[in-house]
């Protein structure tokens, strides 16, 4: 039986559960919730999600949000590979540690770069001012150094010699910020080689299929109906700038 997966490509998260879903042969019907049509926010997806944030899982008449969550869920349900989410002790709380930490630092500064360069310039038509853009990258530069330094060290994955549920959310987030126009792997040699080795693990057209909507995103913003995030621009400004 089949899961319902509440999904908007353009966001990382998002991402993070088509790609492992996909990968894994999981059968699951696409429930596309357009974020910048508001459609989160309307009566149909509340009664999945209080939360109004997406992913969003339904599994018969269980309903589930937040991303790591549902990662989690689908590796135990559907008896993925181990290396996704390990039955060693240490090894699984490696994915944890690395899975706690990222919210508050490679997710926030990925997006928040994102924002500064992509949506609220082109789509709100608002002047990001220079300080505002040299502390998110010194912020964002900061968290791939760590993520270098402490997650990946000489391994090559966070966890050991394979893939897990850490790497996947990682470089998902990464690419937020390589969609805005800042290839952050550039003069990052060991980072980069990192990124190599997690698209093969995933393979290139499953990768590639999952980013294109973000990749795109750049010239799909020039065109885009922002009326409905203009409604919330004192909001988006006071959390990114």
């Amino acid at each position: 039986m089949s899961v319902e997966l509440y999904l908007d490509l353009f966001s990382q998260p998002c991402r993070s559960v088509y790609i492992f879903a996909k990968k894994n042969n999981i059968p699951f019907e696409f429930k596309k919730v357009s974020l910048f049509h508001g459609e989160h926010f309307g009566d149909d997806f509340g009664k999945i999600s209080l939360i109004r944030k997406v992913p969003a899982l339904r599994d018969g008449d269980f309903c589930l949000a937040e991303s790591v969550a549902i990662l989690i869920y689908l590796a135990e349900k559907f008896r993925t590979p181990d290396s996704w989410y390990p039955a060693d002790v240490r090894q699984r709380a490696r994915v944890h540690e690395y899975l706690s930490w990222q919210h508050s630092a490679m997710r926030w500064h990925g997006v928040r770069i994102f924002w500064l360069r992509v949506m609220i310039p082109v789509v709100l038509g608002v002047e990001v001012p220079q300080e505002k853009m040299d502390t998110a990258l010194e912020d964002l530069n900061a968290s791939l150094d760590l993520f270098q330094d402490k997650f990946l060290q000489d391994r090559a994955f966070v966890v050991g010699d394979r893939m897990s549920l850490a790497d996947l959310v990682a470089i998902v987030e990464m690419m937020q910020p390589v969609a805005a126009g800042l290839d952050i792997f550039e003069d990052r040699p060991k980072l980069s080689a990192w990124r190599d080795r997690v698209q093969a693990a995933i393979g290139k057209e499953l990768f590639d299929e999952a980013h294109r909507t973000i990749m795109e995103s750049q010239e799909t913003v020039k065109v885009m109906d922002g009326s409905t995030l203009k409604r919330f621009t004192p909001k988006i400004l006071r959390m990114f700038m």
